[in-house]
């Protein structure tokens, strides 16, 4: 393959990952599918190939739907709620939809839907293709492409929040936040949390975190609070942006261990997402050592 052909698939490669981390909600599954459709991309003779974007969505977006039926299993399998990967972000500067698309919230939203459904959700909504193209992609009919995105974004409507924050309104709540937390001060914690708060661990049975989540502002705060006081003063929070949204990491020693993401919805902490199984912080520690 000669240079050109490399650059330009070079030039693919960002949006190819953006795309295959949507799907799977791994960085590390997303960057193996970018690399075997790199792979698939050297073997198939450039004579054949109308338009590469169209050619490289389509081998992505076909191995991601394999991916994700043989993936479906494992996770009906999986120790406690399953997590998509934290990825720390810069400040958004994507179009909205772009930005919304990477955050914790909705990619556990899209995990509820068939991988047919997120496909297309993700191609027609989120990427701009219109349903034509998003039939071909998948190998399916127009039609069945048209019903798979209508039940798609029923489902995603129905969990999107009310009322998105700005970003200083959410770093003012952060940092309340992080400090009512260190300090054990529930009533602040509970004047920042959502009558209906929601506490998700995952821990994906590799390390200790709660098997079910926890619901209610009251016995959220307490959880919350009794985690930071198991963590000890050498427990570390940084606050970082992960998948856009506010959030900390944990540092024990310099090392990762846990990241926390809050969704905040009508100026209240509405859900708390925890990770904690090691090998989902992977990569955050590859971005912090880079």
């Amino acid at each position: 393959m000669d240079a050109s052909t490399r650059e330009l698939f070079s030039e693919h490669r960002a949006y190819l990952l953006s795309l295959a981390y949507r799907m799977l909600g791994s960085m590390a599954d997303a960057e193996d599918l970018v690399q075997e459709t790199y792979l698939r991309w050297q073997q198939t003779p450039r004579d054949e190939i109308r338009s590469p974007r169209a050619f490289l969505t389509t081998i992505l977006t076909r191995l991601a739907l394999n991916h994700l039926d043989s993936a479906r299993v494992r996770r009906e399998q999986y120790v406690g709620p399953w997590l998509p990967e934290p990825i720390v972000t810069a400040e958004p500067t994507d179009p909205a939809e772009l930005s919304e698309s990477l955050t914790m919230a909705f990619l556990v939203v899209l995990e509820s839907l068939s991988p047919l459904e997120r496909a297309v959700f993700l191609l027609h909504e989120v990427f701009d293709y219109s349903h034509a193209e998003v039939a071909e992609i998948t190998g399916s009919t127009e039609a069945a492409c048209r019903q798979a995105f209508r039940r798609a974004k029923a489902a995603i409507a129905a969990r999107r929040p009310r009322f998105k924050p700005s970003p200083s309104a959410a770093e003012r709540l952060t940092s309340r936040f992080l400090d009512a937390v260190h300090a054990g001060n529930i009533d602040d914690l509970l004047s920042m949390l959502h009558q209906d708060a929601v506490s998700y661990s995952d821990g994906g049975g590799q390390t200790r975190a709660a098997l079910n989540p926890i619901y209610g502002a009251d016995r959220v705060a307490r959880f919350l609070i009794g985690v930071a006081r198991k963590g000890g003063r050498e427990f570390r929070r940084e606050p970082v942006l992960i998948n856009g949204q506010p959030g900390f990491i944990g540092l024990l020693e310099g090392e990762i261990r846990a990241a926390m993401v809050l969704d905040i919805e009508d100026d209240r902490i509405r859900t708390v997402y925890i990770v904690v199984n090691p090998q989902k912080l992977q990569n955050l520690a590859k971005e912090k050592h880079a």
